[in-house]
């Protein structure tokens, strides 16, 4: 790593807001977790309703997917972007391979969320509401990560391209948003929330 006056410092604040709401959210769903296993049967500080609950998703097999609780991919993850963050204020400049692993670890956070989107909606029948915490922080992270590599060529595209993200970087608040709409209006339409709630 190289000191530099040229570091994305919008994005450095942003990473590290988006990785302590991200930790906040993997911790909470850590002690609920823990909840579940030491007080099985009671319900969980997260549970408003039979729509708005974490202890179903906790309690299914998609709640870990990997032999352990989900919880503690964000507890390790989230670390990720505020590291990133605080060294990029401290006038830390990484290279293109960093920036792409990073991208990727992000696009595998992502896909892993909108496979979770996806469970929670149509097969599970819940919003637990610290995942939607976790959602909310993931998407626009992976968008401005992606949008800030490829105007920075650190993916390398076309000075078109190139081009076309700095200017969408402009619209990351409306792009994410949109996104959250997009879950919304899916919500909706699958478990009628707005009635139900």
């Amino acid at each position: 790593m190289q000191r530099t006056d040229d570091s994305p410092r919008v994005l450095a604040v942003f990473l590290i807001l988006a990785g302590v709401i991200g930790e906040i959210a993997a911790f909470a769903l850590t002690i609920e977790k823990i909840h579940t296993l030491t007080a099985p049967g009671e319900s969980l500080s997260c549970d408003f309703s039979v729509l708005v609950q974490c202890g179903a998703n906790l309690q299914s097999w998609q709640g870990s997917l990997f032999g352990f609780p989900n919880p503690l991919l964000g507890l390790a993850g989230w670390a990720a972007p505020i590291a990133v963050g605080a060294a990029i204020l401290a006038g830390a400049r990484f290279a293109r391979w960093f920036w792409l692993l990073f991208n990727i670890g992000l696009a595998g956070a992502l896909a892993f969320v909108v496979w979770l989107i996806s469970q929670s909606i149509f097969v599970l029948g819940t919003l637990c509401p610290w995942c939607m915490v976790t959602w909310s922080v993931t998407i626009p992270a992976f968008l401005a990560v992606t949008l800030y590599n490829l105007s920075r060529r650190n993916i390398p595209v076309s000075p078109g391209v190139a081009r076309m993200a700095t200017t969408l970087y402009g619209w990351l608040v409306p792009m994410t948003v949109g996104c959250y709409l997009i879950v919304a209006v899916i919500a909706q339409l699958r478990l009628d929330v707005l009635r139900t709630l």
